[in-house]
């Protein structure tokens, strides 16, 4: 760790992450070329990082923009409704 609160790894996963992707399917194989993680283990430990103290004071606009990220697609998945089947009788 260093004087921020973050090893060399997840601020490499920031800074990999404030870049902009068009394509996840390049965005997935650069996450196995560039940091040698699969994408499963990068988005976990990115996941982690978003509600770290640490990585806020290292770059506070991507956090907040992950958080908002994130919390919007939490909204949206509570505004989903189950479809419910009708009596067969």
């Amino acid at each position: 760790m260093d004087a921020d609160g973050l090893d060399e790894a997840q601020r490499a996963i920031l800074a990999f992450e404030s870049r902009p992707w068009r394509d996840p399917a390049r965005k997935a194989d650069a996450i196995r070329q560039e940091l040698g993680l699969s994408a499963a283990r990068y988005y976990r430990l990115l996941g982690t990082l978003v509600d770290s103290p640490a990585a806020l004071r290292f770059d506070p606009m991507l956090i907040a923009r992950l958080q908002r990220q994130r919390d919007a697609r939490a909204q949206s998945r509570a505004r989903r409704t189950i479809p419910t089947a009708r009596p067969l009788a």
